[in-house]
């Protein structure tokens, strides 16, 4: 039984762009170019991959922020009509979003108790005042703020308490999905562990899924149970964290890995480095076939003519490379 509360189905999002002359032909932005992914309650799907890649434009079309080119977005299996601002709202109470920047996220006109009510106003309007006020009381003490801070501003806050305003907003309606738009990155190391924490609590509280998208890989295994990794708008890999982590099959995810430091120097000096060659290419003039094959040392004519399937590798990983099995055979050769 499938038992995903949101479902990404062959999502697409292009831009179309202005020609740099009036008789020729504008070319199109591929942000996102058929990407599919579930989210299912109390579990975390971690989004990975270097800048420009999509992933947060996939986010936003996951909410109705941005507008879908093609594909299908399903909550608990009905899916979402994309044209209708109506369907949207029917199901924002459902799917809430945390950004990456916790000031400019916030409205500075508002006190902290208005901010994190705003909500319930739109989405719960049967709620009464004295309702309302109660859950953003709880909610803020959820969170870890206090509620004599209910009047302030959010110029009067740290930029992790600024995020804990943000996520007592996204939750005090009691979602059952949750978007994390980078929500750390903007944060010192120190705050950015006790807002993963307070998420992780906060999910096993509320048995919310919760799609994280960051940079930070070790923040990314620390919070997530599985991970798919973006590159130019399409999703290459997709596998359980350890798994993810331990063994990657696809070649660009094996790059990924090998830049993230360890904090053993031994390890450090010895662990294994992997350079792309070339600079990413542009979503307006994506390459044909496997997107990664300008920067890929195992390309051939294969590559360059049949886009590579998400099919199911040995390790249980999700992989769209043809030659996975023998990039596999050959790392442990050298191992």
């Amino acid at each position: 039984m499938n038992d995903a509360l949101l479902q990404l189905r062959d999502i697409k999002v292009h831009f179309p762009l202005v020609a740099p002359r009036p008789w020729r032909r504008g070319e199109t932005l591929r942000a996102v170019d058929g990407v599919s992914l579930e989210l299912s309650a109390s579990r975390t799907l971690g989004l990975v991959g270097e800048s420009g890649c999509g992933k947060s434009t996939l986010a936003r079309a996951a909410v109705g922020m941005t507008r879908l080119t093609a594909g299908t977005v399903s909550m608990n299996g009905r899916a979402i009509d994309a044209g209708s601002p109506g369907a949207w709202r029917a199901v924002r109470r459902h799917v809430q979003m945390i950004f990456q920047d916790p000031l400019a996220s916030l409205d500075p006109r508002m006190t902290v108790g208005q901010i994190v009510a705003e909500p319930l106003r739109h989405l719960r309007p049967e709620l009464g005042r004295t309702q309302r006020q109660a859950r953003v009381r709880s909610m803020l003490e959820r969170v870890g703020l206090s509620v004599s801070q209910i009047n302030r501003y959010p110029h009067e806050f740290s930029g992790g308490q600024c995020q804990r305003i943000g996520i007592a907003r996204a939750l005090v309606v009691e979602p059952k999905v949750l978007i994390c738009d980078e929500p750390v990155s903007a944060l010192d190391v120190s705050i950015q562990a006790r807002i993963v924490e307070l998420l992780m609590t906060l999910q096993a509280e509320f048995g919310i899924a919760v799609l994280f998208i960051a940079h930070d890989l070790a923040v990314v295994r620390q919070i997530s149970h599985t991970v798919a990794v973006m590159y130019l708008g399409h999703v290459v890999e997709r596998a359980e964290t350890d798994t993810l982590f331990d063994t990657p099959a696809h070649p660009y995810t094996r790059a990924l890995l090998s830049a993230v430091p360890r904090p053993d120097p031994a390890l450090e000096r010895r662990r294994e480095r992997i350079r792309l060659p070339g600079e990413l290419p542009s979503p307006a003039d994506p390459p044909s076939g496997c997107v990664f094959r300008t920067r890929c040392p195992w390309a051939d004519a294969r590559c360059a003519s049949e886009v590579p399937a998400l099919r199911r590798f040995a390790s249980g990983s999700q992989v769209a490379c043809h030659y996975a099995e023998a990039i596999a055979a050959d790392r442990r050769a050298l191992a």
